[in-house]
């Protein structure tokens, strides 16, 4: 008799961006992929078009829905307290609309946290005990993922690196939010603020047109790591994202300043970048196995 199968969907809720994608629930191979655009008039449309994108991707076999979000969601109640690139999303109880309306289990958690998960049992943290994974782009991100399990804190809102202060009251370009926490230094979209005089994003990181910068972004890395790797004892960081990739050829530079900054004696993370095609979905699909939660 020929095992039943069944499949799982991960979807990767962005402000730019819809991904969806159908996993074989045992294997993880994946079965059909596609990308939408996320609708900018409201996040009732939003709600929309995820819903018609499950529609379009679930099947007879589909079992359940993992779901990854830009912002901060309730561990105990499932209920989305904010995602800041969406307007109207705060305390949105997503998961159980789309639970009404597809009969389906559905799990929600941060898309960073997802990326940190994938990224662990499949991608460059495989093998390693204790893995952050970092997610630098549009803002930056952040997961921690111990003995294959995701860790969401308290609340769950762990892994908001994000957010940890890097310099208080000092962020680098003029701006009334005086934070100065690690998204306004090392987000894309704080590197762009940065460098006026760049052109494209690569540009940040690579060739001569910012190259001024390059240092301070090197040292904050390294203390952003360093206050990580002295608080949490990581085996590996994982970077992802489109500024957190192009950190790939400068690696070994960043090293070199967390030696300066570790205290003596402390073991150094392994740094590596993100391989998965597919990190954030496949991800949020995982979230429906209760092993990979804490």
């Amino acid at each position: 008799m020929t095992p039943t199968r069944h499949s799982i969907i991960g979807i990767d809720l962005g402000g730019t961006k819809i991904a969806i994608a159908r996993f074989d629930e045992k294997t993880m191979e994946r079965l059909d992929m596609k990308i939408i655009e996320t609708p900018k008039t409201s996040y009732e449309e939003v709600e929309v078009a995820v819903l018609d994108v499950i529609d379009s991707m679930k099947t007879a076999d589909t079992i359940g829905i993992g779901i990854g979000v830009p912002g901060l969601v309730d561990r105990a109640s499932g209920v989305i307290k904010t995602m800041p690139n969406i307007p109207g999303s705060e305390n949105r109880d997503l998961a159980t609309i789309i639970k009404k309306e597809t009969g389906l289990s559905v799990v929600i958690a941060n898309d960073a946290g997802c990326f940190a998960l994938a990224e662990a049992i499949f991608g460059a943290g495989k093998d390693h005990r204790v893995v952050i994974g970092i997610t630098m782009g549009t803002g930056v991100g952040g997961g921690i993922v111990i003995d294959q399990k995701l860790f969401t804190g308290a609340h769950g809102f762990a892994g908001e690196i994000g957010h940890m202060l890097l310099k208080p009251g000092e962020p680098p370009y003029p701006t009334k939010d005086l934070r100065g926490d690690v998204e306004q230094f090392l987000s894309g979209t704080a590197m762009g603020r940065r460098c006026n005089s760049a052109k494209k994003p690569q540009d940040y990181l690579e060739g001569e047109v910012c190259e001024w910068m390059r240092p301070e972004i090197f040292r904050e890395v390294a203390w952003m790591i360093t206050s990580l790797t002295h608080v949490i004892d990581p085996d590996i960081i994982v970077f992802g994202g489109s500024a957190g990739r192009a950190l790939k050829p400068h690696v070994e530079e960043i090293k070199k300043e967390l030696k300066q900054w570790m205290l003596p004696g402390s073991s150094i993370p392994e740094l590596a970048i993100g391989y998965l095609d597919d990190a954030a979905v496949r991800g949020a699909a995982m979230l429906m196995d209760t092993k990979c939660q804490n």
